[in-house]
């Protein structure tokens, strides 16, 4: 029987359960006793573990299997829940999420799990894992210790360093300490390895150095290393650098890592066999076959169990709902040229008949809108279980309060917004909410809370991340910014608290030494700002010293069909997004002003400056300096005004965004073009390329 065909529904089946896996694992970790959320990780699991048995996924189905084998003695009342045993069943579902997205991928799905697996079966015997088993489980954040795990050597690496020694070179067995309250683990890291690459060669390190440029460690690492030095000299040298807590450098001799060597090999042949494809583990070889017909029993048999309901859903491929959002923005484009024909035309019956059809296909936009919306849950679901491993590494109390999941973006926006959030959120756990001590020193709860919060408003969606710490200090924000030359301090004085803060988004404070400056904050700020500025969105920051910070994300409910206002600028015709549009007006040119070279416009008591679209754009046959009024649309960005200029308004309409393609270099303020009812070219100005 061919599996192929049901490959996609068992992927995203076993994602949809996954998923469930690690919300199920989350609540029962707040409430370790409430036997009835065991029991649905244990349904959830068995049935995983019968799809993939069924597929012949054995190593996803086995270790499944030994996960099942520990949920079996605790919702029986034979084993109680403590903290090892839900960190190794958390570890066991990040390496069944590996294994499908290897499938994903084309792969087999296959895996070595064998050191998951004996910790499973360390816990079904009642044994509590060893040191550096318990510390190689907790979390993807953390490592075991040197002491507990020593680095082991391949055969070409024992040779390399055995014959380093015998041609007179050093090699050194490296233990590296980085302080705990180190906020940047990886980048510390990084100096020690470009320190000692400075004089040798780094021959193995444990973690591996993937691990380590991604923080998979907890404050330690070890190396083996072949230099000319000696090992004090190296001890003192990496000393020198900041942050680092202690450095234990021993020189090696042949017995030494000869001994060494020995304890890899019988190390290595004392470590359980990774899991057979053929061998579910808990069972013999022979019950290979069963427990297979046993799961596509199970299978088969549990759309029985439902009661025979017809499902009112369907998986549909997102590159068909592209293809019919692609179609119906040609179909909303003659929708457009037919209505500007039929009042030409002035033909009762086709006027009619337009209008009608108009009605339709604005009920058609709604349904294919609806169907590209996602419930920002999609990408909400997986923050809670990172909240949570952040604050363990961090030894952090963290409470992740989310609200408004349900609400609905585009799918475009969804695929894009996730690695900001990810950002923010991160930002919010380690920099905005204090430790535990500086929490109760300051009268507050030891548990921190950080809020997740998504809510329409008008023609856009607001996700806001607020949490409950420290707050910013706007006078360290602007001394920084003097230092690092972003201002000056004539500048600095004349920012209000909340402009200084907003200055976290300048692309100079994502440096090391601001990040001692303004406790973290702004590290990669600008590159989130920039992100979701391109979606047609903003991002501000609000801040309250002793009291917490919100970063509030505006961004636009769509990005392939916009309401736009039609512009003319002699020939040539421009849309504006309308919901960057606050109004329109005509202004006398006894009104412009002229104010340090820079025309301005006295507007709602205020001065906001006045662009010159004709100017920017160069357009040969309109200039609005020769005539007595011009026509202005005012445009916001966050706080500020622009008026730009522009010689008539055509009018309101729903405009289909298309991109520029390869062809066309990047334009300044232009974001994209559409095509008009008359089948003419108009550009889409970019609001945000205005105001900076």
């Amino acid at each position: 029987m061919d599996m192929n065909q049901y490959l996609s529904m068992f992927i995203d089946e076993s994602n949809d359960h996954l998923q469930s896996l690690n919300e199920s694992m989350m609540g029962l970790e707040a409430n370790p006793e409430d036997l009835s959320i065991v029991q649905v990780i244990f349904r959830s699991a068995h049935t995983l573990k019968g799809m993939a048995a069924t597929m012949g996924f054995e190593d996803l189905a086995s270790l499944t299997h030994q996960m099942e084998n520990v949920l079996d003695l605790v919702r029986n009342n034979k084993l109680r829940m403590q903290d090892f045993i839900f960190d190794t069943l958390f570890k066991s579902l990040d390496a069944l999420e590996s294994m499908v997205e290897d499938i994903t991928g084309g792969g087999a799905g296959k895996a070595d799990v064998s050191a998951i697996v004996a910790s499973l079966q360390a816990i079904v015997r009642g044994e509590i894992p060893t040191a550096a088993g318990a510390a190689s489980e907790t979390t993807a954040a953390a490592a075991p210790k040197a002491a507990d795990a020593p680095v082991f050597l391949d055969e070409f690496q024992y040779s390399v360093l055995e014959q380093s020694l015998q041609e007179g070179h050093k090699v050194l067995y490296v233990d590296v300490a980085i302080r705990k309250d180190c906020q940047l683990k990886a980048v510390r890291a990084y100096m020690v390895f470009d320190l000692l690459e400075r004089s040798g060669e780094v021959v193995k390190s444990f973690p591996s150095v993937q691990d380590i440029e991604q923080e998979k460690f907890e404050h330690s690492f070890s190396l083996y290393y072949i230099t000319q030095k000696e090992a004090s000299e190296i001890q003192a040298m990496i000393l020198n650098l900041s942050e680092i807590d202690k450095v234990t450098a021993v020189a090696l001799d042949q017995e030494s890592l000869r001994q060494m060597g020995q304890e890899t090999v019988a190390a290595t042949s004392e470590a359980p066999a990774p899991v057979k494809a053929s061998e579910p583990a808990g069972g013999n070889g022979n019950a290979s076959p069963a427990a297979a017909a046993h799961a596509k029993e199970e299978s088969k048999a549990a759309p029985a169990r439902t009661g025979g309901a017809p499902s009112r859903t369907i998986r549909v491929d997102i590159e068909r709902l592209d293809v019919l959002m692609n179609l119906f923005s040609e179909l909303l484009i003659d929708r457009v040229r037919l209505e500007q024909l039929a009042s030409e035309v002035q033909n009762g019956d086709l006027t009619e008949t337009v209008e009608h059809m108009g009605r339709v296909s604005g009920d058609l936009q709604n349904i294919v809108m609806k169907l590209r919306m996602v419930p920002v849950d999609t990408v909400f679901n997986r923050f809670p279980r990172m909240v949570r491993d952040l604050a363990k590494s961090l030894d952090k109390k963290i409470d992740l309060v989310v609200t408004g999941a349900e609400t609905e973006l585009d799918r475009t926006v969804i695929d894009e917004i996730g690695d900001p959030l990810v950002h923010l959120l991160r930002n919010a756990v380690d920099h905005g909410v204090e430790g535990i001590q500086e929490r109760l020193a300051a009268g507050k709860s030891d548990t921190g809370t950080v809020n997740l919060r998504a809510f329409h408003s008008g023609n856009h969606v607001f996700i806001e991340i607020e949490d409950d710490g420290a707050g910013i200090n706007p006078q360290k924000i602007l001394q920084s910014a003097i230092k690092k030359g972003i201002l000056t301090q004539e500048q600095a004085s004349n920012y209000s608290d909340d402009e200084a803060i907003q200055l976290l988004f300048a692309p100079g404070f994502s440096t090391a030494e601001v990040i001692s400056d303004v406790s973290g904050r702004g590290v990669g700020l600008d590159v989130v700002k920039s992100k979701i500025t391109s979606l047609g969105g903003n991002v501000v920051i609000y801040s309250t010293q002793g009291k917490g910070t919100n970063f509030s994300v505006q961004l636009p409910l769509t990005l392939s069909i916009i309401a736009a206002m039609l512009v003319r600028l002699g020939s040539e015709k421009y849309a504006i997004p309308l919901s960057s549009i606050v109004e329109t007006g005509i202004v006398k040119q006894s009104q412009i002003r002229t104010i340090h070279g820079n025309k301005m416009l006295e507007f709602r008591n205020s001065h906001i400056p006045l662009v010159s679209l004709s100017k920017i754009f160069s357009i040969p046959d309109y200039d609005e300096s020769t005539e007595e009024e011009t026509e202005i649309v005012v445009i916001r960005k966050g706080e500020r005004l622009v008026a730009l200029a522009v010689q008539d308004f055509i009018g309101q309409n729903e405009i289909v965004i298309k991109n520029l393609g390869k062809y066309l270099p990047e334009v300044q303020g232009i974001s994209g073009a559409t095509i008009l009812g008359d089948g003419q070219v108009a550009l889409i100005i970019d609001p945000n390329a205005f105001i900076k």
